[in-house]
């Protein structure tokens, strides 16, 4: 179920009997045909586990379940839109990064200290990040929503990528990631935590970046 960008703010996408799409709640701007929107209440096809693990982690993002036949427009906020292609691989993404993505994706959960350690942890608690990142795996596509855009860095092991963990919005690929310094301990008291803390992304893949740092 492609989309099909009208502007930088707003995706289309074609609704088709038999298929089904999830969006964030709020997200749809009109739509023409015979298409219904339900409240999500099983967190997508990730199910009841997904969507404790979200709420847990104060991520409990409500999705709508859009189905149908017909043409939908989504946008939100008035913020810029980029949609990202699957091809059999697993996307992790803020979960109020996600404007819409199609049913056929398994969606899931993922404790990012499992990849960070204990500075995984650190991150959601400095950084207003949650300890959980949605996953998204399998054939399809995502749109997700950023301030200014997104741009799309390559990670390399030659070549990590360092990231300000409220620009982050998602990566790919066979990557990890933890939370680095800037400044020593003692030199972080009093301060935000800008740049202060960077996400260190190494392996393989790609980070989609916002251009700012402000939260959606």
């Amino acid at each position: 179920m492609p989309f099909r960008m009208l502007n930088s703010k707003i995706a289309e996408a074609q609704v088709l009997p038999g298929q089904t799409m999830f969006s964030q709640r709020g997200a749809m701007l009109a739509y023409t045909g015979q298409v219904s929107f339900t409240p999500n209440i099983q967190g997508g096809q990730g199910g009841l586990t997904s969507m404790i693990g979200r709420r847990v982690a104060n991520e409990a993002t409500p999705l709508m379940t859009v189905e149908g036949s017909g043409t939908v427009m989504f946008g939100h906020g008035g913020h810029e839109v980029h949609v990202i292609d699957m091809a059999g691989d697993t996307l992790y993404v803020e979960a109020d990064r996600l404007l819409a993505f199609d049913g056929s994706l398994q969606q899931g959960t993922m404790f990012m200290g499992s990849q960070g350690g204990v500075m995984g942890m650190v991150r959601g608690q400095v950084t207003g990040q949650g300890l959980f990142t949605t996953t998204l795996a399998g054939h399809g596509a995502v749109a997700v929503m950023a301030h200014g855009g997104v741009l799309e860095l390559p990670i390399t092991p030659q070549r990590p990528v360092h990231v300000d963990p409220q620009a982050y919005v998602a990566h790919r690929g066979q990557v990890q990631n933890k939370l680095s310094t800037a400044l020593g301990w003692r030199d972080m008291v009093g301060r935000g935590s800008g740049e202060a803390f960077q996400l260190e992304l190494s392996g393989n893949g790609t980070v989609y970046v916002q251009a700012s740092e402000e939260k959606l």
